[in-house]
């Protein structure tokens, strides 16, 4: 039995902060122990984000114990590192359900707990948060409270970050902010920025003090490992007025070898060996590719064809499976570190040089560059082909994270061609459609995991623009469907018997209006799906041409509902919305 689990470990009597804080100093590594295997045992048989939180447990101790929280404003940066946090906060007995449907989230939020003092599931937020609540506290006279953003080397080399810290050094906030210097994010850190702190780390950087340039007062590098020595600086830095960045040098995935070994691995590691470190194996039988591999290989494919193509992704190389390219063409494909803005603009600048530039974002990263989308490619009319992985509903990441809002987002922008590919074959298809040249940018959106053929690596076909497909007719009821949905409305028209026509629609824009003609000529009962939000997506633009069309049908939508749909498995998640195999057929056979 493990420390953790026996009842006169250190671990079990910490119920909140204030129990921990009547803790002698030498007790703390013992306490560091138990957390780190805590997490380790959890993870191990119920999953999540492993490594960035083993590399924080030091500093999660250190942090409640010498600030008073939640008085003290404690602000975690993405959240990913804040597995120690929850525990330490009163969530330990419920721990286990972390990322399960109606279990804690993975990410600190608000409605969660008191602790979780600003929520955080994209990256660089924390210094403006934390400004904004320090601003905030002196405006309200209480001045002696304190603001701690705790944030990684690869974050804080966004552009939000640098403009937080832009506007901290000229107020006299009560504001820390903590660099987590691990050099590594989700994939590595990169950028001039990561080799003036590696420098800064081996003593050898020859620039003035960037932080200090930005009148913050800067103390470290210092281990952050060494609970006494984190104590003792933190305590100091009680004392100090004004904004102030203490550098930490941490490692990623601390206390489990493998862990430090292969962090990009273990950042999200599946089930593993809670002792050596060792994932869990899964039977290895033939499966349909992960979206994202059809991406990584064919685009490596076409760019052994076309010396123009070239890959740009923010800080996602592994997950978009950019990486592929990255490896045959270092020299085209490039990781740009946590900047979406500045991938997007990036993409465009390429675009009026003729390049044909394939900007690799998850959909709902693909937000905090709306209006670069918009002025720097849309507007000009640039041919950007944007690839939006984890569109539509992506699981236990929960509301921070789903991709359900890029079709009505995106759908209002002029000069934009909108695309999602039913299955991997389609997707493959509209790669090499792009590539050959078009009039206009595209979105190219497709889900996170698997899709549903063995054999997909086929031989190219050109997909022509703006027209949907007629998958079967039927009788007084259709079913248009955009994207890998339709996987479940076949499931779902199978299970039920119904006689009903099935579109796949492809476009949303153009959309093919030559067929929702013929829909609408042709049923009584139209219905849309898509795994996006209902408003502004297919349902809308089916009713807003059905309207102008005077359709004397029934419209029925289907999709995700004007609600943040929480942390569950996708199909929990599709069911909730409404959109499951089960929903479906439910919904069918009422109509037969």
């Amino acid at each position: 039995m493990y420390l953790c689990n026996m009842p006169e470990s250190i671990l079990d009597t910490i119920k909140t902060p204030s129990d921990l804080r009547l803790l002698t100093q030498e007790q703390l590594p013992q306490l560091a122990v138990e957390l780190r295997r805590f997490i380790i045992d959890i993870i191990a048989t119920k999953e999540g984000h492993l490594g960035a939180s083993l590399g924080v447990v030091e500093i999660t101790i250190a942090l409640h114990y010498i600030f008073n929280t939640p008085e003290d404003n404690l602000i975690w940066d993405v959240g990913h590192q804040a597995y120690g946090h929850k525990i330490l906060t009163g969530r330990k007995d419920i721990f286990h359900t972390n990322r399960q449907k109606g279990g804690i989230s993975g990410f600190p939020n608000r409605m969660e707990s008191v602790y979780d003092t600003f929520g955080t599931g994209h990256s660089s937020t924390s210094i403006s948060a934390a400004l904004g609540m320090a601003m905030a506290a002196t405006l309200k006279d209480q001045k002696d409270r304190h603001h701690i953003a705790v944030i990684g080397d690869a974050s804080i080399a966004s552009g939000m970050a640098f403009e937080g810290l832009n506007h901290a050094g000229v107020t006299d906030a009560n504001l820390l902010v903590i660099l987590n210097d691990n050099a590594i994010g989700i994939d590595p850190s990169v950028g001039a920025l990561k080799k003036y702190l590696t420098n800064v780390k081996k003593g050898t950087a020859r620039e003035d003090n960037i932080f200090e340039a930005l009148n913050f007062k800067y103390f470290g590098p210092v281990d952050g490992h060494d609970l006494p020595k984190l104590l003792e600086t933190l305590e100091a830095l009680k004392k100090v007025k004004g904004p102030k960045f203490l550098h930490v040098i941490t490692t990623k995935g601390k206390g489990l070898a493998l862990a430090e070994k292969e962090q990009i691995t273990y950042h999200a590691p599946g089930k593993f060996d809670a002792i050596t470190g060792i994932r869990v194996k899964k039977e290895e039988i033939a499966e349909p590719p992960k979206y994202q591999d059809v991406f990584g290989h064919t685009i490596v494919e076409l760019a052994t064809l076309n010396k123009k193509i070239i890959g740009i992704t923010p800080a996602m190389p592994t997950g978009s499976s950019l990486k592929y390219m990255i490896a045959a063409f270092p020299d085209r494909a490039f990781d740009v570190g946590i900047a979406e803005q500045h991938a997007v603009t990036l993409s465009a600048g390429m675009a009026t040089e003729g390049m044909v530039v394939f900007c690799n974002i998850y959909s709902t990263f693909l937000q905090r560059a709306y209006d670069q989308i918009i002025h720097d490619v849309a507007l000009q009319n640039l041919p950007v082909i944007f690839c939006l992985d984890r569109a539509g509903l992506v699981g236990q990441d929960g509301g921070t994270h789903q991709g359900v809002f890029d079709l009505a987002y995106l759908n209002c922008i002029p000069n934009l061609i909108i695309y999602a590919p039913s299955d991997e074959i389609a997707l493959r298809n509209i790669l090499y459609t792009a590539q050959l040249g078009l009039e206009h940018p595209i979105a190219i959106r497709y889900p996170r995991g698997r899709g549903i053929h063995i054999d997909w690596q086929l031989p190219f076909k050109k997909i022509e623009i703006g027209k949907g497909h007629c998958i079967q007719e039927g009788d007084n009821v259709a079913i248009i469907s955009i994207g890998s949905i339709l996987k479940n409305v076949l499931a779902a028209v199978e299970q039920s018997k119904n006689e009903c026509g099935i579109y796949d629609i492809g476009f949303l824009k153009p959309i093919d209006t030559d067929l929702l003609d013929e829909v609408f000529k042709t049923y009584k009962h139209i219905i849309t799906i898509e795994d996006g939000s209902k408003i502004g997506g297919l349902g809308s633009v089916v009713g807003d041409y059905a309207f102008a069309k005077a359709y004397k049908g029934k419209l029925t939508v289907l999709g995700v509902p004007d609600a943040f749909i929480e942390h569950a498995t996708v199909d929990e998640q599709y069911e909730e919305a409404g959109i499951s195999v089960n929903a479906i057929t439910r919904l069918l056979k009422n109509l037969a």
